[in-house]
């Protein structure tokens, strides 16, 4: 039990809350630990059948590769997702329950997809979405949010993350170019917007002659 909500107490769920707690800062371990309680609380409310060893290893790990570190080569989410995919087949996790762990982490930060996924993968995505964004927030009493909040408190995550998502983008910012942290680097990030190419660049410049 944790914060009121009843989840799984298994050996791997139990690895996957301490690797999220020695690899996270620990507003960010707050996050991933709210964002897991928000998803399973989604599952319960809405009667979602679910693995729910998959949506723990998906949330607990999902932003693992978030901080001032980071260095690419690929987007931060993709990085992350190849992590928590080792971690699981380490812990004896099978292939498609690994799959699933990694669509979840690659894709949370993007619900325009993830939602519509496997339960697993649209329960991450939900719960993500839930601490950082506010998505589908009405789906949870307010009284059980605010539990969960008092007891993993946000810790100025708002202002942290952002400095994190700058970070990105100014160091490795041919990671951001089609994803969420292109806006950060617009608004935050001096001369962000020369380095990195726009999907229409893209689309003129195809090797194709029309």
């Amino acid at each position: 039990m944790f914060a009121g909500v009843l989840v799984p107490d298994t050996a791997l769920v139990r690895q996957a809350l301490d690797h999220a707690r020695n690899s996270c800062e620990p507003y960010l371990f707050n996050h991933v630990v709210r964002s897991w309680l928000f998803a399973v609380r989604i599952g319960q409310i809405r009667n979602i059948s679910h693995d729910p060893e998959v949506v723990a290893v998906g949330t607990l790990l999902h932003d693992i590769t978030l901080n001032d570190r980071f260095n690419g080569p690929r987007r931060f989410e993709v990085e992350g997702a190849d992590l928590a995919r080792t971690f699981a087949r380490q812990g004896g996790v099978d292939e498609r329950r690994a799959q699933l762990i990694w669509d979840s982490v690659a894709l949370n930060s993007t619900p325009s997809i993830g939602l519509y996924k496997e339960a697993e993968v649209a329960l991450c995505t939900a719960g993500i979405c839930l601490d950082v964004v506010g998505l589908q927030y009405d789906t949870i009493p307010p009284s059980e949010i605010a539990r969960i909040a008092n007891e993993f408190p946000r810790l100025d995550m708002k202002r942290r993350m952002t400095r994190c998502f700058c970070h990105i983008a100014e160091n490795v910012p041919e990671t951001t170019y089609d994803n969420f942290i292109r806006d950060f680097g617009n608004r935050f990030v001096f001369g962000y917007g020369a380095k990195v190419p726009s999907s229409d660049d893209l689309v003129a410049n195809a090797p194709f002659d029309e």
